[in-house]
């Protein structure tokens, strides 16, 4: 089940690499069949006022701004994982400087083309984007300062193994800040459907308190929100599977799913 899952998000991601964020707005991966009429930049954040910012990069996947809340310095040595066609590494690379180093870690290899095409434009030295599973990187223990990610961690399948892997390769004292999707609440049965098409096509997010307790469970101390916004699904793509009345329950409930960005330390 889980490699069906990671084949689904491949080949996703590989369709989604080939278009831009306009493209995006209108079709998630450019076929009707894996999200219907989802704009999955409905999660995105703005970027264009951030420095190190470069269009070319932004597909409108993010449902944060890590680097916001990342606590960036000069000199550190950052990892973003999921880092697709590298818009999040930009943004930190701009903030660590020339005596810092960003490495985006993505499995799929469209993407990771992509950003290697968007970095030697750039002329960057300091980047460098690796292929590896966020289950099993392929990076040294104790290596980062700082761990990034954007809307990406709930399309792996064993958090856990994401989490515990996060802590091994962040150096004691490191931390890391990520923005991601969770459900607060059970939603109500004929929105599963639902919920499973806006988070990437794949059931992936799972409840806010299991996601932290997972993080807690990995070792990891100092644990905190830093921004919460609750993702807003259009009325009518919620009339395909509510009726009028439950509607307005659901919109009343404060039940959904949401975006959180969440930091954590390694002591």
């Amino acid at each position: 089940m889980e490699k069906d899952l990671k084949l689904i998000v491949k080949e996703k991601y590989s369709l989604i690499a080939a278009q831009s964020k306009v493209q995006n707005v209108s079709s998630c991966c450019g076929s009707t069949s894996c999200c219907d009429d989802m704009d999955y930049t409905i999660f995105s954040d703005d970027y264009s006022g951030q420095a190190g910012y470069n269009p070319d990069a932004d597909l409108g996947l993010g449902c944060g701004l890590p680097t916001q809340f990342a606590n960036l310095k000069m000199g550190d040595h950052v990892l973003d994982l999921g880092s697709g066609a590298g818009n999040d590494c930009f943004v930190a690379r701009a903030l660590v400087g020339e005596t810092g180093k960003v490495t985006g870690l993505d499995f799929t290899e469209a993407m990771l083309e992509k950003a290697r095409k968007n970095n030697e434009k750039l002329g960057y030295s300091n980047i460098e984007f690796v292929k590896g599973d966020i289950e099993n990187m392929p990076l040294a223990d104790d290596s980062y300062d700082v761990v990034i990610s954007n809307c990406v961690l709930n399309l792996v399948p064993d958090k856990e193994k994401a989490f515990a892997q996060i802590f091994r390769v962040l150096k004691s004292g490191g931390h890391f800040c990520i923005s991601d999707v969770v459900l607060n609440g059970t939603l109500p049965e004929n929105l599963q459907n639902a919920a499973e098409m806006y988070v990437g096509c794949v059931s992936g997010a799972i409840q806010k308190t299991d996601y932290l307790q997972i993080i807690a469970g990995q070792g990891f101390t100092e644990i905190a929100i830093r921004k919460e916004k609750q993702i807003v699904i259009p009325d009518e793509i919620l009339a395909n599977y509510l009726s009028s009345e439950e509607l307005e329950d659901f919109r009343n409930s404060g039940t959904g799913i949401f975006s959180i960005t969440v930091t954590a330390t390694k002591f």
